[in-house]
């Protein structure tokens, strides 16, 4: 279906170029780098227009190669001890209240880069004292000590996309585990933070499986969910198996508060960090 067009409630307005532009400029004078656009977000012009994005630290370079991921895999980089710094500066320069922080997977580094997560932590609390925090972690490989460290930098909101079914990890992201995704989640509900996960629809799951994945969630205590619509970046990616309709979106939304879910944000369009200061 990749060479499909997609229905009208895919289709964005499009946002003022010059705040666009003024916000890249930004952050290439900072050398910062946002999944926004390393993920190829649909809803980049609307957050960098209103002056918000999502930092991803540790490079551009992923040392994973999931099928439904655009963001480049490749040798990464060094990391760069500024980079917190720059990131905590920016964040005042913007005003932003709530931030979002995710990075690559760097499964080359022994602790997965969670000191790096730590250390932009508290340059942001630094710099802007009232600032919240969310944090978009990797799995670390199931590493506690990766997980303590970044947890007790005491994030306000820590997020570990749980991404599809059981069923299709081996073919969508062959180097991760369910079960290890889980047991994160779960592993960040004894630091008494709220714990939040993202799902994708449109792969080929069933509604079962999507319900079998809620639950799941809902066991290991996590407390917030956002469900979207997967779009496959390129023809090389992972083919989407349909699009699931507004209605639907609004329809799982309502099982899981139903389940007991504190917050939910399920729409087409939305992303693991979109609108995040709303859930928050």
């Amino acid at each position: 279906m990749n060479g499909t067009r997609h229905p009208h409630w895919l289709v964005r307005k499009a946002y003022d170029e010059a705040s666009i532009e003024k916000m890249e400029s930004m952050l290439n004078s900072a050398c910062l780098a946002t999944v926004c656009q390393s993920a190829h977000c649909p809803n980049l012009g609307e957050c960098f227009s209103r002056g918000t994005a999502t930092f991803m630290i540790l490079g551009t370079q992923c040392t994973r190669n999931c099928r439904f991921c655009t963001v480049d895999t490749g040798a990464p980089s060094q990391i760069d001890p500024l980079e917190p710094e720059r990131i905590a500066e920016t964040v005042k320069t913007l005003g932003l209240k709530f931030v979002v922080v995710t990075s690559v997977t760097r499964d080359d580094l022994p602790d997965g880069g969670a000191a790096q997560f730590a250390h932009t932590l508290e340059q942001v609390r630094i710099h802007c004292p009232g600032t919240k925090i969310e944090v978009l972690v990797p799995d670390f490989k199931g590493s506690l000590a990766s997980l303590k460290t970044v947890l007790n930098a005491r994030p306000d909101m820590f997020n570990h996309n749980i991404e599809t079914v059981p069923r299709l990890y081996e073919s969508v992201r062959p180097q991760a585990i369910y079960r290890r995704s889980l047991s994160v989640l779960a592993y960040a509900t004894w630091y008494r933070v709220p714990v939040k996960s993202g799902l994708m629809l449109g792969l080929g799951e069933t509604k079962k499986e999507v319900h079998r994945v809620l639950k799941d969630l809902k066991r290991v205590g996590c407390t917030h969910l956002t469900l979207g619509q997967y779009l496959a970046p390129s023809d090389h990616h992972f083919p989407i198996d349909r699009y699931v309709s507004p209605e639907e979106f609004q329809d799982w939304e309502t099982i899981a508060l139903e389940m007991g879910f504190k917050g939910v944000m399920s729409g087409p369009l939305v992303r693991s960090s979109y609108l995040a200061h709303t859930m928050a």
